[in-house]
């Protein structure tokens, strides 16, 4: 599909168009026939008399690569979403539609592989008709689940307010229902065009491009528009200052305030950052404030992507989507601005986390430089592929959201010449608690402070509210306060958080005339975060607790109070209320979303039920059972091959991430003995009054 945009606005030949995929210009993506990396390109579209200049971005549909999806929704206001004719509206479909919607990316619908119904599964036009309409039914129930309520009715799509096209993108062929009634295109005229190969004509009369890009032109808003409804969801900052008027207004003489939504590391360039200009103009030489990393850097460059290549433009206006020389320390997600103390964006939210990891490590010592700097640019292009080094065993870990997300980073590891030693996948697992417990005290090293403490899990509401971002670690104190006490929490209690953290744990505060606690704060927060970073079950992140300090009893003296005897006192009082609490493993959970003809429902359900899974739905569409289930990550490592020779390869399915759950209580205690042989810990897990004095 991005081939023929390509090829319509003279950036490829059109004989190329369909078999060059100009936009997954890497190797490995040319090899797997899939999108990897997000890719954008400028183009130009006429319209009515009118020019269009319209920013593309390519993003990938494998969920193990949602995090480029995410990062690129910043950058955009509308967002044409690919649905399969034949195997319709999948897991990744939901997954993407309602990333869109959450962002408040007005989404249009197009669906591909026309071809396919006609000479696969031979339909007549009724009965291909009758397919599309099920499928927008149920695009439109997306919408219709996802959307905020002010959006609901206006961005459902339809034939008849040309927000639907279809087509072959292969064959580069497509239509609209204006298209279809100017040009005289019908069902029965794609059918005739195949079964008489005829398909040149049907490409002559209905170019994939011009659907496309008049339902671009039409549906999506510009820049100056969206901006009015998009930034007060996207930026934290007060929407009637002059900053917040600019970008609402898209003023290209504001203030210049840029969202980060994608890094390259160039081996020439280095670092290219690349996002979304909300207002004001940025030009070569200009000095900019990189919010996030509380430094100025000077831009050295400024372009514009052309798929690989990157153009040099030299200044660019509110609305595009530059591509910045110069700032080495910016990141996804950064906040680039040219006033000082200019509030952040809002933290990018993933709608999935690393699961799985390995271990890497060179063949040869002499590489291991050279490895850490590849792993280093690898986690600054992807924020999701998380690198930690091991210090006890010597390893370089990598966590990524999946298999092939993995497979892909050493495959891209090993494209840079290094010879490297691989582990096997291994899950990812959490520690968290049961039951309420507390408070429990912690002394000093020395003695001469104690801390006591309680915990508890949190409820699944504010688990979720961190997740998607509504609280967080930067939100105005008294926002959350007030989020919280519409939870049920204790007006001291909601006020006096002390911390919030992606793994979803908060560390609050409610006692009563503590005399220097506010010179402690820092250091017991450091305490709690080296508590949560392993747990003592079996070294894994702590999830979904609440820790809460009821007292603080602190030495007058500053120095029998400082890090070294704070931060353990914190640490300890932490992992006794941690083991008192019914502590437990997690273990991630996927969502399979298969579909399959009657006949094959029972050797996919046989399939799910044998990987320690269970089913959660099935439903019967048309001459297609969909059915939805829930699988243990642990399990899917060879799910593709069981499932392929359960259905002889006629299942179309697909996983996501759904949640975290514990580990059956049979399976609990060798998965933690496992654990700990395989990071060289001690087979005995420590007790709470181990921590105790």
């Amino acid at each position: 599909m991005s081939d023929s945009l390509l090829a319509s606005s003279g950036l490829l030949s059109p004989s190329l168009a369909g078999s060059a995929l100009a936009l997954d210009f890497m190797e490995e993506e040319q090899k797997r026939q899939m999108t990897i990396k997000a890719a954008n390109v400028s183009l130009m579209h006429e319209r009515k008399g009118l020019s269009y200049v319209i920013n593309l971005i390519d993003t990938p549909g494998h969920v193990d690569f949602s995090g480029r999806v995410t990062r690129s929704l910043r950058a955009i206001d509308g967002a044409v979403v690919v649905v399969d004719s034949v195997e319709e509206v999948m897991v990744q479909t939901e997954t993407v539609t309602r990333q869109a919607l959450e962002v408040r990316v007005r989404p249009v619908l197009y669906i591909n592989k026309i071809d396919r119904l006609i000479k696969e599964l031979r339909l007549t036009s009724e009965q291909i008709q009758e397919r599309i309409a099920r499928i927008i039914r149920d695009f439109n129930q997306l919408i219709e689940t996802y959307a905020e309520p002010q959006f609901k009715s206006k961005w459902k799509v339809s034939f008849v307010t040309n927000t639907v096209a279809l087509g072959s993108a292969k064959d580069r062929w497509g239509f609209t229902a204006e298209i279809s009634e100017t040009k005289g295109v019908k069902f029965q005229d794609v059918v005739d065009a195949y079964l008489e190969n005829k398909v040149d004509d049907l490409r002559e009369k209905a170019p994939l491009n011009e659907a496309i890009l008049n339902m671009a032109v039409e549906a999506m808003p510009a820049p100056h528009i969206a901006q009015k409804y998009r930034v007060e969801k996207l930026w934290k900052g007060d929407v009637n200052s002059e900053i917040g008027q600019a970008m609402i207004n898209c003023d290209d003489n504001g203030p210049a305030v840029m969202g980060v939504s994608n890094i390259v590391v160039d081996p020439q360039a280095g670092v290219v950052a690349t996002g979304r200009l909300f207002s004001g103009t940025l030009s070569e030489g200009d000095t900019v404030q990189l919010i996030g990393a509380k430094t100025n850097s000077r831009i050295q460059q400024v372009c514009i992507y052309m798929g690989p290549y990157r153009e040099i433009v030299g200044t660019l206006s509110a609305g595009n989507i530059p591509a910045l020389l110069g700032l080495d320390e910016a990141r996804a997600g950064e906040t680039i601005a040219t006033v000082k103390d200019t509030a952040p964006f809002e933290a990018v939210k993933y709608v999935t986390e690393p699961v799985v990891t390995l271990a890497v490590e060179p063949k040869f010592a002499r590489d291991l430089p050279k490895l850490v700097d590849t792993l280093r640019k690898l986690s600054i292009e992807d924020p999701n592929l998380v690198t930690t080094i091991n210090e006890e065993t010597g390893e370089y870990l990598i966590a990524g959201m999946g298999t092939l997300h993995l497979e892909i980073a050493t495959t891209l590891i090993e494209k840079t010449g290094l010879k490297i030693t691989m582990s096997k996948p291994i899950v990812i697992y959490r520690e968290s608690v049961r039951k309420a417990v507390g408070p429990f005290e912690g002394k000093s090293p020395n003695k001469h402070s104690k801390i006591f403490l309680e915990m508890e899990p949190l409820t699944d509401e504010v688990v979720d509210m961190i997740k998607t971002g509504k609280i967080g670690e930067y939100m105005d104190k008294s926002a959350m306060a007030k989020v919280l006490r519409e939870q049920g929490w204790a007006p001291d209690e909601a006020k006096g958080v002390w911390s919030v953290d992606e793994g979803c744990n908060m560390l609050t505060e409610v006692t009563k005339g503590t005399q220097f606690l506010q010179d402690v704060k820092d250091m017991v927060v450091a305490g709690y975060r080296w508590g949560i970073k392993e747990g003592p079950l079996a070294y894994e992140h702590i999830r979904g607790i609440k820790a809460r300090i009821t007292d603080i009893k602190l030495h007058e003296d500053p120095v029998h109070r400082g890090p070294a005897q704070i931060m353990p006192m914190t640490r300890r009082a932490f992992f006794t209320a941690f083991l008192s609490a019914d502590p437990t493993l997690m273990e991630p959970i996927q969502r399979i979303t298969a579909k399959v003809s009657p006949d094959l429902l029972g050797a996919v359900t046989s399939v799910i039920s044998q990987k320690r899974g269970k089913i959660v739905s099935v439903d019967q569409k048309g001459n297609i059972v969909h059915i939805v289930g829930e699988i243990p990550t642990a399990e899917t490592f060879d799910l593709s091959e069981a499932l392929r020779g359960a259905t002889a390869g006629r299942a179309f399915w697909g996983l996501e991430f759904a949640r975290w759950s514990s580990v059956p209580a049979s399976m609990i205690g060798q998965v933690i003995q496992d654990i700990r042989k395989r990071k060289g810990l001690p087979a005995d897990i420590q007790k709470a009054e181990d921590f105790m004095d």
